[in-house]
């Protein structure tokens, strides 16, 4: 091939690169907050979810609730306050990311509907596609679950203010999808959420 030709041909090649790059980048972001009950399931889901997401070239992030009471909310409590507080600084990031893009899932409790209702607006007003997704899984497989052992803490008395046994949980009343895990692998629940994005222009 002359050489003329390969040059252009490559700069043909870089362009569809950059083409397909802002492509990408102009794609519209979303939150996701998964809320549910500790150990109802949620970081698994939106791991699973990421996992999708990153397979269809979709710019994704998880933010993990205990990373994000290790680093952005070191120093807060779970007093009713310090939870709402905690809430909002995730619902901020959130926002922020998801109107640049970014598909962001966010597996956290946010115990208080007041709370999440604040994130909610957040995002209405500023134009950011934001989704509720309630993580059912009842209290009574959540405990046998027990992933970090927090049930265990709370009926050995060494743990109080449980979300959903010692703590209130108010469940959302009308979320955007509502996932019963205990009947389902966590497939089909993070293609559940997929199915969702899909449907409304996001994934």
């Amino acid at each position: 091939m002359p050489s003329d030709t390969m040059e252009v041909h490559g700069k043909l090649e870089a362009h569809e690169k950059n083409a397909r790059r802002i492509h990408c980048t102009c794609r519209p972001g979303a939150t996701v907050w998964l809320t549910g009950l500790p150990s109802a399931g949620k970081t698994t889901i939106a791991y699973e979810v990421a996992r999708l997401l990153r397979s269809q070239d979709r710019r994704v992030e998880v933010l993990d609730g205990d990373e994000i009471r290790r680093f952005l909310s070191a120093g807060l409590g779970f007093s009713r306050a310090d939870r709402n507080t905690n809430v909002q600084r995730i619902g901020l990031v959130a926002e922020v990311l998801a109107r640049n893009g970014v598909v962001t899932l966010v597996p956290v409790i946010a115990p208080y509907a007041d709370s999440r209702d604040a994130v909610r607006k957040r995002h209405q007003q500023s134009g950011a596609p934001y989704i509720e997704v309630h993580v059912a899984t009842p209290v009574e497989v959540c405990s046998v679950r027990d992933v970090k052992g927090l049930y265990a803490k709370q009926a050995a008395g060494e743990l109080t203010g449980l979300t959903g046994v010692d703590d209130p949980y108010e469940e959302p009343e009308s979320p955007d999808l509502r996932i019963e895990s205990q009947h389902q692998t966590v497939q089909r629940s993070a293609a559940m959420v997929h199915e969702l994005l899909v449907e409304r222009g996001l994934a």
